[in-house]
């Protein structure tokens, strides 16, 4: 009996241990467990926007039809997404029945618009016009009722104030809205004639921006102010749109109604005043002192620079009025530096300082310097940087520290902290996107 007595012993023991290490595994995989998920909350917080410690990026993409939204750290730039990420919606086709294209955001953060066209690959295609989105403080969007039908929206601008949304309607001219409660658009309508004859063609506008009736506040970021922030500085009493004209070589000079944003001809003009451009301009930008006018040429890969009358101390001599007109700054248009091809987009930073073009055949951004008192301008150091293929839209954070560039055949968002005191452009990881981003804004 002895040794069956050891054998029974021996078996209960390795029984015993055996019962002991299941129940370690279970332990260490229920701590495996407990681990991810917690890891996985850590990463979910860490996705999640922060208006004090975070930026918040829209990107609207023409291979889902879906708007993205992406949180990025303000010190050092990381991206996560928040909305509608690549994984979920890399797939799709038509998330929002619609195509966006070109975006802006309102001074306060609070609305986004949006164009929006027919798409042939959703069932029940929206019909052009603009989509309101309300941006939530958790960084995902909340569609305002139904698209703003509109007849042929190709880009679109907001003036300072955020009180008027400006369009640009291709062949059909201009149209403006005034921004009311809740981001709603209501037609501000307008009267005006174009100039007849003397070998005009119907114009074509491709873009449009309005002079400020504001100034940037001063201390935007603890940096830097912008040259007219000062105080006892007052913006100009007089408002105009200044639209591209891509088939007449033209940039039309609209007076604006402050008060109701209606457009119309300048006090005492019998028809739309305009400037030459050089050839095939494609977007415009005006100085958020009030100062002067740039316009990017796409055929002759150009910058034209102009001067505004406007009642301020202005820059030319040939100012005689206050309302609005241009006058060429001297040495406009100004050549673009390296290889930069295909002038699109413009911006003039929030502080009067620079101004970007993306080259939408060269795969850049060109950067210039505002030489102040003339308006002419001058290629930074480096003057061009690189971005994805065929860039297509650009924003610049309000505070002038981070630039975003979509990129539409390339997938992705090129980002880029800007340094205050110069403008220099330093690129950071791009953002990688759903297919076919077009249009970006950035709060």
């Amino acid at each position: 009996m002895g040794p069956v007595l050891r054998v029974s012993g021996v078996l209960a023991q390795t029984s015993r241990k055996m019962e002991t290490d299941e129940r370690m595994s279970k332990r260490l995989w229920l701590l495996g467990v407990v681990g991810l998920i917690l890891i996985g909350l850590l990463m979910a917080c860490g996705s999640k926007y922060n208006s004090s410690s975070d930026g918040l990026l829209l990107v609207g993409s023409q291979g889902s039809s879906v708007i993205q939204t992406f949180s990025f750290n303000l010190n050092n730039g990381h991206a996560s997404a928040i909305a509608n990420s690549t994984n979920d919606t890399g797939n799709k086709t038509c998330i929002l029945s619609g195509t966006p294209g070109f975006m802006v955001v309102d001074p306060a953060g609070a609305y986004a618009y949006v164009i929006f066209s027919k798409s042939t690959q959703c069932p029940n295609p929206t019909a052009a016009g603009i989509a309101i989105f309300q941006v939530k403080s958790d960084g995902t969007l909340s569609q305002v009722g139904d698209p703003v039908q509109d007849p042929n929206p190709v880009m679109l601008s907001m003036d300072a104030a955020g009180k008027f949304l400006f369009v640009a309607e291709g062949g059909g001219l201009v149209n403006s809205y005034a921004i009311g409660s809740g981001g709603a658009l209501t037609s501000a309508g307008g009267n005006f004639n174009f100039v007849n004859g003397g070998g005009f063609q119907p114009p074509n506008i491709v873009a449009v921006a309005s002079s400020p009736t504001v100034f940037p506040k001063i201390g935007i970021n603890g940096v830097q102010n912008a040259v007219c922030s000062t105080p006892g500085n007052n913006p100009p009493s007089v408002q105009t749109l200044y639209a591209v004209d891509s088939v007449n070589y033209v940039v039309w000079e609209f007076s604006v109604d402050t008060a109701t944003g209606a457009i119309g001809n300048p006090p005492g003009a019998t028809a739309v005043p305009y400037i030459a451009t050089d050839t095939i301009p494609a977007g415009v930008a005006v100085d958020p002192c009030a100062r002067f006018v740039y316009v990017s040429n796409s055929l002759s890969n150009k910058v034209s620079a102009y001067t505004i009358c406007n009642g301020l101390e202005t820059h030319s001599p040939l100012c005689t009025g206050v309302d609005g007109t241009l006058f060429e700054v001297a040495g406009s248009p100004f050549a673009s530096s390296g290889n930069a091809s295909g002038l699109g987009q413009i911006v003039v930073d929030p502080f009067g300082n620079n101004v970007y073009v993306v080259g939408t055949l060269s795969n850049t951004v060109s950067a210039y310097e505002i030489t102040p008192v003339s308006g002419s301008l001058q290629p930074m150091t480096p003057a061009v940087v690189a971005t994805g293929s065929r860039p297509t839209a650009i924003a610049i954070r309000a505070d002038d520290n981070w630039m975003f560039v979509a990129n539409f055949n390339s997938a992705s968002v090129s980002q880029y902290s800007i340094t205050p005191a110069t403008g220099e452009l330093s690129a950071a990881a791009p953002i990688t996107t759903d297919n076919l981003p077009f249009g970006v804004a950035v709060k």
